[in-house]
């Protein structure tokens, strides 16, 4: 026989048996997407620079493996666009985000959209840049994607005060060859690679500070990507192009700061891609930061750096922007 305290403990632990299993089937359920903003913001008033001969046809990819995150990306971007992420408690800073995508897809979810979503949880007011890929035949040829990247600096820069932003506390973060439009427009923002179109091409086009993560730097034998060389110059780009479009190559000394992340075990982009690129800002004495992580392999964003030492950067960055007014 069961007396009453037997009984109620046989009632608890089945009531507390059921709750645990229902807990953990819950941890296992697939997590829901979130909504995507729906504020969105075209980057040209018309079509883009160079849209002559255009016959691209801009697509939609959808990578997501059931049960996983959602991994979507486009290629042969027409309408190149900013995503808006605002947040809740705005610092008064914003960040223009690159994802990558080797020049040949833009890579929306994991550097872009979860991304944003974790700098505007830390106030900052986030875009995600969606450009267009050079080897699409656009008039411009590799500068097509540094005029998109201009322009959405400058874009962003246009809704500070609606936003609630300052527009001179504004950075830019770039992943992969989105790293290399990152690098471009840090050491480019005053090239002349389109005619003005509006007002808005009277703001200035350099940012305030410059992530790069896990950059495509060099254009030159060894250290290069080669897919994204080839996507951006062709084949057999001349070493004039090289130099042209190695960032490390043409920094002036007018560079803002700059924070440089990468894994030492990355066997997509070397990272000898960051260290030129550290060595040449030092060179000509802009403020820079280098972490080169021990593991962390190629295009970890934010959703592969559980339980290693790269999980530290989203931090290193704000601690670095922080320490530069950003």
């Amino acid at each position: 026989m069961f007396n009453r305290r037997g009984t109620l403990a046989t009632l608890t632990g089945g009531l507390l048996t059921s709750l645990l299993a229902s807990a953990a089937a819950a941890q296992t359920k697939p997590a829901k997407a979130p909504m995507d903003p729906t504020e969105v913001l075209p980057l040209w008033p018309g079509d883009p620079p160079g849209s002559a001969g255009v016959t691209a046809v801009e697509t939609l990819i959808d990578r997501t493996v059931a049960g996983g995150l959602r991994d979507r990306a486009v290629t042969h971007t027409r309408k190149p666009t900013l995503t808006v992420f605002r947040p809740a408690k705005p610092n008064g800073a914003a960040v223009v985000l690159m994802p990558g995508g080797g020049y040949e897809r833009v890579v929306t979810d994991k550097e872009g959209f979860e991304t944003a979503r974790w700098l505007a949880d830390h106030g900052y007011t986030c875009f995600v840049l969606l450009y267009r890929l050079p080897g699409d035949g656009w008039g411009a040829g590799p500068d097509a994607p540094l005029q998109d990247a201009q322009r959405g600096l400058r874009l962003a820069r246009s809704k500070a005060k609606a936003m609630g932003f300052d527009p001179a506390r504004v950075a830019i973060m770039g992943f992969s060859a989105g790293g290399h439009l990152a690098a471009s427009l840090t050491v480019r923002f005053e090239a002349k690679v389109y005619d003005r179109v509006d007002a808005v091409d009277d703001l200035s086009a350099r940012p305030d500070l410059s992530c790069l993560m896990y950059p495509v730097v060099s254009m030159a034998d060894g250290p290069v990507h080669a897919g994204s060389r080839k996507q951006l110059l062709g084949a057999s780009p001349s070493p004039e192009q090289i130099t042209a479009y190695s960032p490390d190559q043409t920094v002036t000394g007018r560079e803002p700061p700059v924070i440089l992340v990468h894994a030492a075990d990355d066997k997509t982009v070397p990272v000898a891609n960051t260290i030129m690129m550290f060595t040449a800002l030092r060179a000509k004495a802009i403020p820079a930061e280098m972490h080169v992580f021990e593991e962390g392999g190629h295009g970890f964003g934010l959703r592969s750096i559980a339980g290693k030492t790269v999980a530290a950067w989203p931090d290193l960055f704000v601690a670095f922007a922080k320490r530069h007014g950003i």
